[in-house]
This record gives C-alpha cells, sequence and structure tokens, in this order.
C-alpha cells in the first residue's frame, strides 16, 4: 500500500485535531490512525497545497479495493451534506479518512462495516480551477491587448 503523509494547511489542520478531541463516533483504531496521520502531516500555506490534495469542497473519486466499487463525492461542511447530490460531509468516516491525501494515494480506515482500503483516483478542487481558469482569461486578454 502506498504510504503517504497528510497534506494540509494549517486551517485545515486545525479543523481536524479539534474534531478528534470532540469526536464521539470515532473507533479507538482510527483516532490513533487520525493522530499519527497529523503528527507526520506536511502542513503548506493553503495556495501551496498542490492541486489535487483532498480538503475542504474537493471533487473525489475514490475505490473501495475489496469490492471494486467507485464513488464520487464532494466534501462538505456538515451542514451541506446530502448523499442525493453527492455531498458528504467532511466529519464521516470516509470524509475524515481522505481528507489530506493525494490522487495515487491508499488509505486503510475502519468504516462501519470493517477495515477497508480506499484508494484515490481523481481529486478535483474547483478553488483551484476557477483560479486556473481565471489566469487563462487574463493571459488571453494580455495576448489579444498587445496583438491589438
Amino acid at each position: 500500500m502506498k504510504k503517504e503523509p497528510l497534506m494540509i494547511s494549517r486551517k485545515n489542520l486545525d479543523l481536524l485535531k479539534t474534531h478528534l478531541k470532540s469526536s464521539t463516533n470515532l473507533s479507538a483504531f482510527n483516532k490513533q490512525k487520525l493522530k499519527d496521520e497529523l503528527k507526520n502531516a506536511v502542513v503548506l500555506k493553503q495556495e501551496e497545497l498542490p492541486d489535487d490534495v483532498i480538503s475542504l469542497h474537493s471533487e473525489i473519486r475514490f475505490k473501495d479495493m475489496e469490492t471494486g466499487q467507485e464513488f464520487n463525492y464532494q466534501l462538505v461542511n456538515p451542514n451541506q451534506a446530502n448523499m442525493r447530490e453527492g455531498k458528504l460531509s467532511i466529519y464521516v468516516p470516509i470524509g475524515i479518512a481522505l481528507f489530506g491525501y493525494r490522487t495515487g494515494a491508499e488509505i486503510q480506515w475502519e468504516m462501519p462495516n470493517g477495515l477497508r482500503t480506499f484508494k484515490v483516483l481523481e481529486v478535483r478542487n474547483p478553488a483551484a480551477i476557477n483560479i486556473a481558469a481565471a489566469a487563462t482569461t487574463q493571459n488571453q486578454h494580455a495576448i489579444s491587448t498587445n496583438i491589438g
């Protein structure tokens, strides 16, 4: 299994640490795993995070390695969660498990139906896409201004 440290912003690190302290629904296994992951996390400024790091509002495609089933969800705040719309709370077990990992990572996490391994297949971050689109628009405008 591919083991990479979490990559996370300071704000998201604090968010997960707070959840770890106050959570009553994390198993002992998951609490210890999250503690270890946070201790070894690479903490970066939000703007320094690679585009494929899973964070709040990321759109994720991942696979249950045991069943082969693929899932597509967007990680959101609990008050925005809606499974029918594909919006998953960052605080549900799989949300916490994936948070801070990148495309290609494999994560073991204890779920209600036992220990599972998931592989991150694709990550899209709407904020990164919007920034890239804005930069492209600016570049196109600069080119057309210089040509015209």
